[in-house]
Parts: C-alpha cells; structure tokens; sequence
C-alpha cells in the first residue's frame, strides 16, 4: 500500500490518500488529479463523485478503461483521507499506429527525427502522453519551421474498451515551406545599413523562427535601442481553403456500443445556400495556395535607447578595502553606433578615471576600432606611480567566440618602486586573445577564461625601454553534480629586458591577494632589493585549486590550495603556498566569499581573512 499527503493549495482543505492496487506512475497520476479537490467545497456525497471520476480520468490516461474503484472516505466534515481500492483491469493496447507526413515537412529531417523518437508501438500498451506530446511538437516545428499552411488531416484516437486495443490515427499535411522576405526596419536612429549587415538570414533563405530570435538579440546586444520588436508579417489564409478538422478529445469522447472514438462535430449546409463538394473546394484552396508566393516579410521595429545611463557600484575586498565605481555611458552618439564609455574607480590604494570611445565597423558586434585613455594613482605598499595612457585598438570577434585584439599603447609613468624613482614613456604595441563562456554568469555552473597577451617596446621608436612582455591566464569551472563545484586557475607571465630599471610598475609583476595566492598580502610577493623593499618580478607563476561543496540552498563550503610567486629569474627554488576553508554565499547581489588561508612560507605563521564580493569571472 503506497500512502501520501496531498499538499494544500490555497484555502483548500488537505485530504490524504492512500492508494491499493497500483503503483508507479500509475499511482502518481491519480495523486495529481486529486491534488485539486477542495473537500470542503463539496457536499459528502459530491466528493465521493468526484475523487471517482477523477480517478477515472487519471486510469484513462494510461490505458485502464474498465477499473473498478472502491472508496472510502474518512469520518467528518470535511473528510480528512480517502482509501482508494483500485481493480485497474485490462489494459488497452495499440492496434493500429499510423502516423503520416505529407508536404514539404516530409523531406525535413526535423520532422522525421520527431516521428523517428515516439516511443510508442503497435503491441504496446497505450499511454496518452506520447501522443499529445508528437501532435504538441508537430504543431510548434510547423510554425518554427515556416509552414504557415500546415494542418492535421487526421488526427483520431480510437479506443475499444471491449477488445482492449486502441487505433492512433495522426497525419500533417504541412504544405510547402515558407521562405524569409524582404526586411523592413522602422524607427531606427542608426544607419540602416548597420543593422542589415547584422541580419542571421537572407530573403530567400528557409524561415526559421530562430533566426528572428538571434536578430532580436544581436540588435539588444548593441545597446542601442531601448525596445525591439522582430515578427513575421502572416497573410490571411485562404478564404476557401478547408478549415482544419476540429477533433476532440477525452472530454469530448462518445460512447456507443461499447466503443469509444474521437468525433468531429459535422456541420451540414444550411437550406437554399449552394453546395460545393470537398474536392472541388480543396482544388480551388491547392490553385490559390500555389499562386502565393510562399515568402514571408519581416517587419523590425525599434526605439531609441536613452543616450546617457549612469551607474554606481559599491563593494569591498580585503585586497583594496571599501571601493566605488562610477559609469557613465553613451550607447551611441550619432547614426553609426558610436559609443562613448567613461569610468571612475576609487578605493584606497588605487584611483584611476578611463574613457573608451568605439566604433563598431562592418559587423558591429564583432569588428571594431577602440580608442582609450586612462588615468591612475597607485600607492601600496612600496609602490608610488602616476600613470597616463593612450590607446588605438582593432578588435575582432570569430565565431569560435575568441576575440583578437591589435593595439598601441602609449603610457608616461612617474614612479618609486622599492625606494628608486624614475619617470618613463613607453610605447609598445600587442596583441590578445581571449575567451569568455559561462553559464549563469553570476554564479556559473560551468565556465571557463582564456587570455594570452604579447606586447613590444623598443627604443627604435622612441620608447624609454626595451622589452617583450608576455602574459596569460585560464580559469575553468565545473559542476559535478548539483552539489559539488571545482574551480581551477594558473597564471605565467614573462619579460624578457636589459631594462628592467625602467619597465613602470604597472608592467612588472606581483602575487599575492584575494584573486592570487591567498594568505599573503595584497601584491606582497615578489623580488625585494638590499633593503627589504618591493621591487617587483620579471616572471609570475600563480595556480589555484578550489572545491566547493553546497551545504544548503545559497551557501557553499569551499577548501582551497593557492601557490605561486613573481621572481626575477626562470625556475624560482620556492613558491609560496597557501590554503585554508572558506564560505560562499550566493546573494541577491551576487557570490559573496569569506575565505581564512594560512600562508605556510610566512616568518609570522599567521592567518589571514580574504573578504570580497563579485563572481569569479
């Protein structure tokens, strides 16, 4: 006997019932149907009607046409269980299963994949389900698809209780496939030509409904508009075409002889008005159908975005302490897209305001050239630089999603870096590649970043140094489960210099931190000179293995290892290594990490908090 407590929908009165006789889904489906039954609507005798009809209906569902269903409800008013003894009997099996395709849908291997996979047979016994879910997919592929002229010819399902077979009849008639026409655009403020060049299909092209959706979101991505609506221009359908039969279903089914089937309700010609036979009827329908053109017209319709947005963001690293971010951004400035970006960062080691003005070129979302500039204060630990920079960049993103970035940079520099001052102008083009994917950015399921840059100066040119930079990184993220999350990091970075006196600290490198090696301080490991100070690294190692362990909804337990220095020469003899247990919680406002790390390579053999707030990526 299988028993369960039906949970209360609003104001209704909870019944439990316990089920004899079946099991399984089965079982489960004659829970569902009564999970809706309100005793306390109902009179005594009325609720005993009613769990057996219900009860009937969820039998039906599955092939039990002939059950024989005794309950027995419980004392009180409104009763508070009901024992159900269920005599399923014979099972209705499958006969005759014939399924058709006429039209174009024929030849399309969406359709036939659809067929291919419904998982019932003659012989098997018969459950609705499948049914309703094929003539369900049918109907959306046709529409999907572009066959706008689709219709069931047939669409029965005939059932024999008596002979316990059943005789599912379903056949589509799709017509021919219609094709994308022309594209109007309306109530654009950016070129026209802009926004065709961004079009996943051709006029001519076989309609996909999926490609209007692709457009919808190329179009949102750009951030020029404020609302965008892409639809397909239908006509009328013909007026003498037949109309689709309208057959019933299980609530329309009529029982005769002991015979139950599917009816369409007939309609007979009304006295003294002309009578036309069917063939003649779907002749004329085939002539008009054949003379359109099976092409449909797409209509864009667009508005403006707002031209200024502002943003103010506030957060907090144990890295960097309380810090606040200030956007001011323009979508666009005039009819090419144009976009002009402004930013201010504050927090109490670093301040720095940058600017990044884009035009988007062929592709907008893809091509485009960028120019930058930037200003920054840094004073931490023994760093002191003022840094202005300039940049002109080419961007490309491929359809692999990795985005090539060409650049020249031009940066001045006024800093002390371990107690030596110096100020320098370097120029140095590069070159990057990167990659982003995730699922659910804000706390990803599964992810990974790639980036690997390379960078140039020479004083052929007119830069104060002579280098070759190389940096690169990759994070990966992946579940195991629903529970269980493995993040892993490692980072190198090179440079190759005779110079490296004159290399600005906003090119050398440090480890160390929240995002680096954990247990140490912010950007506290790398080469010192003769008296202690920091001096930065001409090569970086950094790696890092989290486990994450779900504890309960929101809340995560994590274990980590961190390793890694900036040194001044290849094959370093140590790294410095941290590790210790941390929380994450997934807020409203995104992961929030509280981390306790011990630093094994530390004189002090302390602990130390990493507090911060933001994804991974």
């Amino acid at each position: 006997m299988a028993a369960v407590c039906l949970g209360l929908t609003q104001g209704a009165i909870a019944i439990e019932a316990r089920i004899d006789g079946v099991e399984g889904n089965v079982a489960d489906n004659v829970r569902y149907y009564l999970d809706g039954l309100d005793t306390a609507l109902y009179s005594r005798s009325r609720v005993e009607s009613e769990v057996q009809r219900r009860t009937r209906e969820a039998l039906r569902v599955h092939g039990y046409y002939e059950p024989r269903v005794t309950l027995r409800l419980a004392e009180g008013d409104p009763p508070e269980h009901v024992e159900l003894m269920i005599e399923p009997g014979p099972r209705v099996r499958i006969e005759v299963l014939d399924i058709r395709l006429d039209g174009d849908a024929a030849e399309d291997p969406r359709f036939r994949e659809a067929v291919a996979a419904f998982p019932l047979a003659v012989g098997d016994p018969l459950v609705h389900a499948p049914y309703d879910r094929l003539r369900s997919r049918l109907a959306n592929l046709s529409l999907e698809r572009g066959y706008f002229d689709w219709r069931f010819v047939d669409r029965r399902m005939e059932v024999r209780p008596h002979a316990e077979s059943a005789r599912l009849y379903l056949a589509l008639d799709s017509g021919p496939r219609h094709r994308f026409g022309d594209v109007t655009i309306e109530g654009s403020h950016i070129a026209e030509a802009r926004l065709r060049r961004m079009l996943p299909f051709s006029p001519g092209d076989p309609y996909l409904a999926g490609e209007l959706a692709r457009y919808n979101q190329r179009l949102g991505e750009t951030g020029w508009f404020g609302s965008i609506a892409v639809r397909p221009r239908l006509g009328e359908a013909a007026s003498l075409a037949l109309p689709a039969p309208r057959l019933g279903f299980w609530n329309e089914l009529d029982v005769a002889d002991g015979q139950l089937a599917t009816q369409a309700p007939s309609a007979g010609p009304r006295p003294g008005e002309p009578r036309l036979s069917a063939l003649a009827l779907e002749g004329v329908s085939a002539l008009q159908r054949a003379e359109r053109r099976p092409e449909v017209p797409i209509d864009v319709s667009v508005t403006p975005a707002d031209r200024h947005k502002f943003e103010i963001g506030l957060g907090y690293a144990t890295d960097v302490g309380p810090r606040t971010r200030f956007a001011w951004n323009q979508p666009w400035i005039n009819r090419y897209g144009h976009g002009l970006d402004h930013g201010l960062f504050l927090s109490a080691p670093e301040q720095r305001f940058t600017g990044t003005y884009t035009m988007p070129l062929a592709n907008p979302l893809r091509d485009s050239y960028r120019f930058q500039y930037g200003f920054r204060h840094r004073d931490n630990e023994d760093t002191r630089s003022l840094e202005a920079t300039l940049e002109a960049a080419r961007r490309w993103e491929f359809e692999n999603r990795w985005v090539q970035t060409i650049y020249v940079r031009t940066t001045y520099e006024d800093f002390t870096q371990g107690g030596e001052e110096a100020q320098v102008v370097i120029l140095y083009p590069g070159i990057s590649w990167s990659r982003t994917r995730t699922r659910n950015p804000t706390f990803p399921s599964w992810g990974d970043r790639q980036s690997l840059a390379f960078e140039v100066s020479d004083d052929i040119w007119g830069s104060d140094a002579d280098f070759l930079r190389m940096t690169g990184e990759t994070q990966w993220i992946r579940m195991f489960g629903d529970d269980t999350r493995f993040v892993t990091r490692l980072g190198l970075g090179a440079i190759e210099t005779d110079d490296f006196d004159k290399v600005p600290p906003s090119l050398r490198f440090f480890a160390g931190g929240d995002r680096s090696v954990r247990g140490y301080a912010y950007e506290s490991l790398a080469p010192r000179n003769e008296e202690g100070r920091l001096v930065g690294g001409q090569q970086l190692f950094t790696a890092s293995a989290e486990l994450q362990r779900r504890l309960t909804g929101a809340w995560w337990g994590a274990a980590f290892v961190d390793t890694g220095d900036a040194f001044a020469e290849w094959g370093p003899d140590a790294l410095n290594t941290g590790a210790g247990l941390g929380v994450r919680w997934v807020s409203p406002v995104g992961p929030i990490r509280f981390d306790v790390a011990h630093p094994f390579d530390d004189e002090d053999d302390s602990w130390r908090i990493h507090f911060a707030i933001g994804p991974e990526f």
